[in-house]
């Protein structure tokens, strides 16, 4: 297994951190969520993908930012 962190866009308050947490704790070959509101970021530990991720992310009402590097 994996740990993999994202930004999150469009939280500003504890229930938008719980609303991210369930919809990704949802999702298949997730073991672990963490949100951090200050930070605006998702970190999960699991195999699931990027796109089933967003995915749930979205289904709570918010944006995941995955980065990719330059080059």
């Amino acid at each position: 297994m994996t740990t993999r962190i994202y930004g999150v866009e469009g939280m500003t308050c504890d229930h938008c951190v719980a609303a991210v947490r369930i919809e990704v704790a949802k999702v298949p070959g997730i073991s672990d969520v963490i949100v951090n509101l200050d930070q605006g970021t998702l970190t999960v530990t699991g195999d699931a993908t990027e796109q089933s991720l967003a995915e749930a992310v979205d289904e709570a009402g918010y944006a995941l930012v995955i980065n990719k590097p330059n080059g």
